[in-house]
């Protein structure tokens, strides 16, 4: 992999713990621990620290390497085999020539193979020959990424795009917050479990009740 891809903890790039991510993306901590390790460091970075930095419980990774992570686990709800995922990382990283292939393109799935979206809108079938498929267009199984102009993720929204949390690593080091302002979910719900209501939570931080109620909803699934 090119050397301007490794990771560095950098303003503006998020930066996440393991159980930090295990919270944002509602899986089990071993889970999120094992893909680091075994796959992302060992096989895609060749054991060279590619996708973190840190070590033992001091372990982080950015926003790019969080958003792989979902994208992985979006593939195996779809019912794509872990070996073909893991295949198709390394054939698309090669192509984009990126060390984030998961987090820098439109990706979409028929439930057994990976493809892609190029600039032009083709679908591309992620096989080893990339031969372009010509099936109707497939909907983006990723509808809690926001991607920017140049098909990379700039933004994760743990409850989907219709409620107000979002993980944007250019704010509070891509902690979720509520949409337009820096405000913590966890502080919301503190105040709540301190016996506050909703109405008043609402007053002190100038924010909205649907908004309050979004914060307190992310809580409660990532407790």
């Amino acid at each position: 992999m090119p050397a301007e891809t490794l990771i560095k903890p950098r303003l503006g790039e998020g930066i996440y713990s393991v159980p930090e991510a295990a919270k944002i993306l509602n899986l089990p901590l071993y889970k999120v621990r094992r893909l680091l390790k075994v796959y992302w460091n060992e096989r895609f970075g060749k054991g060279k620290d590619l996708y973190s930095w840190g070590e033992g419980g001091a372990t982080a990774f950015n926003f790019l390497t969080l958003i792989e992570f979902y994208v992985f686990y979006q593939l195996k709800d779809a019912g794509v085999r872990t070996k073909e995922i893991l295949a198709a990382h390394e054939r698309l990283s090669a192509k984009l020539k990126t060390s984030f292939p998961f987090a820098s393109t439109t990706l979409l799935t028929d439930g057994g193979k990976i493809l892609f979206e190029t600039e032009g809108g083709a679908i591309v079938d992620i096989d080893p020959s990339f031969q372009y498929n010509l099936r109707e267009v497939i909907q983006p199984f990723c509808k809690k990424i926001e991607f920017n102009g140049q098909h990379v993720a700039k933004r994760f929204y743990p409850l989907g795009r219709e409620k107000n949390i979002v993980v944007d690593p250019h704010h509070q080091f891509g902690q979720p917050t509520i949409i337009g302002t820096n405000i913590l979910p966890t502080t919301i719900f503190s105040y709540y479990k301190g016996g506050e209501p909703v109405d008043f939570i609402s007053n002190i931080f100038e924010i909205s009740k649907q908004q309050v109620t979004d914060a307190l909803e992310y809580c409660k699934i990532a407790a």
